[in-house]
């Protein structure tokens, strides 16, 4: 019997998704537009860029540089993004596919006839300068030594140190030693470095980590400032906020991660973010998500939370030679995760560790007693010689990983691949996710979590968020995150501590509060409104002054607001 692409189940016609050739005739043929047809990525069989070895990563096209544009890149870890940089930067030469790299004639021949053949030839001829900013900025201690001022004024060829330094915030940090520097300052130190190199084109690979909100705003609008009518500016991002807030354009890079990654062409800024959420690109008729990403469009009405108090404190005080940190009573319960808002240097940080018993209140007490904590710090190290699987288990004091784990923790995060990779070849995502498990399956009552997003992709954050969440509340257990990616703190909390205060001078703790009262104070204090994305629900930033930010300012509605 003849094999029909089009069978019948009942009086259900079902399409053989093996037999179909994809022709779109039923398509046309069909009425009501009953059938669609949509096609699945795969690899391409054309433009090949790159390819890590014979079985390895493999990259698909390379990103268009614009002069006069700042172009956003979005995608999954793993996908290709900091390939794609390094090759653009000249850092690393493509090999299409081949076991040998390309020269620089087998480029210009590959590219013959479009624009990247002319990109490419000033590159390698010198005429075209670029300068690239790195994203493990916390390994720049281990390999750069000494005074702030001292290397900044070493790679100056603008003479805009003391311009660039007061538009990032570093004058402060200037007399100081690398390693004396926080997360935030060595980010920005690394952008100042490469923002004061002459250049045609600036790569920055994932510039907001360690910075708070106020920070990421300066840094958005410093990244701006360098574009012109023939300079270009390239950034990868997980912030989607962020990223669309500084974009002109976007480009989605999709693919199987660590497998192999392919770029779209560049959208306009909404567009773009929302192909990628939505997992569909209506050009080329790909959907490479099963699933949209959707945000929450409005604040919760209640806030559910079990009875038994975990924490309960008074007022506390605690100060420093050059520093006071104050926090308004405050109860929290078991079974919820309180996130925790506020700019660097105001004592949030400070604040976990009296809560974990490491510094003692001059102020204060507390009226429940606190029991097993457990902390990940906000920076990670590598300084371990054995497998993942071998670190979590070994630092949650655990035989064995358990079905419950696995099922909540361990598949949730994707770390069922890495089980038996070395802690040493970790990406800073990976790396982070692992700490972020080994934290949580310890034997503890409250678990205290510093800036787990960092380096962890769009779909990772919001996986990671449910996971926390969940996994909290199915152990009757207690959360307090601290983060600054709002997405992140919105999807992850019941409730919300938000600081205030003088960076590095004092700080003020205030809640918990419920999500809409505790952004509204932070964004009221921070100066900004951010609006609803009506298809997706995600958070755009106003522009400064534009009507709906006054509207918002108004109401009083900084945060849960739609188009």
């Amino acid at each position: 019997m003849e094999e029909q692409t089009i069978v019948f189940k009942g009086n259900k016609p079902i399409i053989n998704e093996v037999l179909c050739t994809g022709c779109g005739i039923c398509v046309k043929k069909c009425p009501f537009g009953a059938i669609k047809i949509i096609n699945l990525p795969e690899e391409l069989s054309t433009d090949l860029i790159h390819q890590y070895g014979p079985n390895g990563f493999r990259l698909f096209r390379l990103p268009i540089i614009k002069p006069g544009k700042v172009m956003g890149i979005v995608g999954r870890n793993g996908i290709g993004k900091t390939t794609a940089i390094n090759i653009l930067s000249g850092k690393l030469m493509p090999n299409f596919g081949r076991e040998r790299e390309a020269t620089k004639e087998e480029v210009l021949e590959y590219f013959r006839g479009t624009q990247m053949q002319k990109y490419f030839k000033s590159l390698y001829d010198g005429l075209l300068k670029v300068s690239l900013k790195p994203q493990p900025v916390f390994l720049l201690p281990r390999v750069v030594k000494g005074r702030v001022s001292k290397l900044l004024r070493r790679v100056d060829e603008r003479g805009l140190l003391d311009v660039i330094s007061q538009k990032l915030g570093l004058t402060t940090a200037l007399n100081k030693d690398i390693e004396e520097l926080s997360g935030g300052e060595l980010q920005r130190l690394a952008i100042a470095a490469a923002s004061l190199k002459d250049a045609d084109v600036y790569f920055f690979d994932e510039p907001s980590s360690y910075n708070d909100v106020y920070e990421r705003l300066k840094i958005a609008r410093f990244i701006r400032s360098l574009v012109s009518e023939k300079r270009a500016v390239v950034v990868v991002d997980h912030d989607l906020a962020f990223l669309d807030y500084l974009s002109d354009e976007v480009i989605v890079v999709y693919g199987d991660p660590g497998a192999y990654g392919i770029f779209s062409k560049p959208e306009s800024v909404r567009k773009g973010i929302n192909i990628f959420l939505d997992g569909y690109i209506p050009t080329d008729n790909i959907r490479f998500r099963e699933m949209r990403i959707m945000f929450e469009k409005r604040a919760p009405l209640t806030t559910t939370v079990q009875e038994e108090i975990a924490v309960e404190y008074t007022d506390l005080e605690k100060r420093w030679d050059k520093f006071t940190l104050k926090a308004e009573s405050g109860r929290i319960y078991k079974g919820e995760v309180i996130g925790i808002l506020g700019p660097n240097a105001t004592g949030k940080t400070t604040f976990i560790r009296i809560l974990a018993g490491e510094i003692k209140p001059d102020r204060g007490e507390f009226m429940v007693e606190r029991t097993a904590l457990s902390y990940k710090p906000q920076y990670l190290t590598q300084d371990y010689d054995g497998t993942v699987e071998e670190f979590i288990l070994e630092k949650s004091e655990k035989n064995s990983i358990s079905d419950f784990d696995t099922k909540s923790l361990i598949k949730p995060l994707n770390l069922e691949k890495l089980l038996e990779r070395k802690i040493v070849d970790l990406s800073g995502g990976e790396l982070q996710k692992t700490y972020i498990a080994t934290c949580l399956m310890r034997d503890a009552d409250i678990y205290l979590l510093d800036e787990p997003s960092a380096f962890i992709d769009v779909e990772d954050r919001l996986r990671l968020a449910t996971a926390i969440n969940r996994y909290i509340k199915l152990r009757g257990k207690t959360g307090v995150v601290v983060d600054h990616d709002l997405i992140l703190a919105d999807s992850v909390s019941d409730r919300i501590i938000v600081f205030d205060g003088k960076p590095g001078v004092n700080g003020h703790a205030y809640g918990p509060l419920d999500k809409r009262n505790g952004f509204n104070r932070f964004l009221k204090r921070v100066g900004i409104t951010i609006r609803r994305d009506p298809h997706s629900g995600r958070p755009r930033i106003n522009k400064e002054g534009s009507r709906l930010d006054r509207i918002q300012k108004e109401k009083g509605e900084y945060f849960y607001e739609s188009d």
